[in-house]
């Protein structure tokens, strides 16, 4: 008697247990279609294996509509979380440098190569000597220089002995005329020689800056390191906004993730999706005994 009311209950649960876990295996496999004489078998390949490439698209337009759509990007790489991380990293990298004695271009030689290094060295010293040798051969310098030599020299005398008897107006007088002569001659000078002047002054800079040390480039240089900080987070702010919606254009997340499933191998895919949902997967198996055993104790009472 007691048999035949446990029998209901245990056969329902067996069924429910396999029918359940058997659905779920159909899910997966057979990974391609199954034929016996020639005559297509049901139900093969699997439901996913089948709809491999619709689910692609649908995963890939999902991600790239809610997951990784600007709104939700640019809030997350703009939130306050994110930008204290940017904080600490450059932060602690300075921190870094502080205790630093390698020099500059050792520095740099761990993230490029002697020849990129020498390549940088060259046109950041050719940009720079262009620049102060246009400024050089600008007549406004030599006139400017002309001006503070000529006022030194004036107010020189007028302190000296010959200024208590009135040297200083005759050379007064005498500054207009050897002003402008002495700005001609300055002008013509610096045509002929600002290059190589230049040249010689930017050369040897940049190489006792390549040779100063990190740690003192830091500690010299602490309200420059401050402004680079912000400037850097500014950057990156301006980027996220202004060029996040353009870079994910281009990118077009939505192609990559369906392409990128399409070519992954049914059993990566599937070992991806277990490893991910495998608890989930086996509870609706229990359940499915569990129904099974519902009903079958219920069809028991009832007989």
């Amino acid at each position: 008697m007691i048999l035949e009311y446990l029998a209901g209950p245990a056969v329902g649960g067996v069924i429910g247990y396999i029918t359940n876990d058997l659905a779920i295996r159909m899910l997966f496999k057979p990974h391609e279609a199954k034929r016996v004489c020639g005559v297509h078998v049901p139900f093969t390949p699997g439901i996913i294996p089948k709809e491999k490439n619709r689910l692609a698209s649908a995963i890939g337009k999902a991600v790239s509509e809610h997951l990784m759509n600007p709104a939700v990007l640019e809030r997350t790489l703009l939130g306050d979380e994110m930008m204290e991380k940017l904080g600490a990293a450059f932060d602690g990298f300075v921190a870094a440098q502080r205790d630093n004695s390698e020099t500059l271009e050792a520095f740099a030689g761990h993230y490029l190569s002697e020849r990129d290094v020498a390549a940088i060295r060259d046109n950041v010293s050719a940009e720079v000597v262009a620049v102060m040798t246009e400024k050089l051969r600008d007549s406004s310098v030599g006139e400017a220089i002309a001006r503070m030599a000529t006022a030194h020299v004036v107010e020189k005398t007028r302190r000296s002995v010959a200024g208590r008897i009135g040297a200083d107006r005759l050379v007064e007088l005498l500054a207009v005329p050897v002003e402008k002569a002495l700005a001609r001659h300055i002008g013509e000078v610096l045509q002929a020689g600002a290059p190589q002047m230049v040249e010689q002054l930017v050369s040897s800079g940049s190489e006792r800056l390549l040779e100063q040390p990190m740690c003192e480039l830091v500690r010299s240089h602490e309200a420059q390191v401050a402004q680079l900080r912000d400037g850097l987070l500014n950057a990156y702010r301006n980027l996220i906004e202004h060029q996040l919606p353009h870079i994910l254009a281009a990118v077009d997340i939505s192609h990559i993730v369906e392409q990128r499933i399409c070519e992954m191998d049914m059993d990566e895919a599937e070992g991806i999706i277990l490893s991910v949902m495998h608890r989930e997967l086996r509870a609706i198996v229990w359940l499915g005994a569990l129904l099974g055993c519902l009903m079958g104790t219920i069809t028991s009472l009832i007989h």
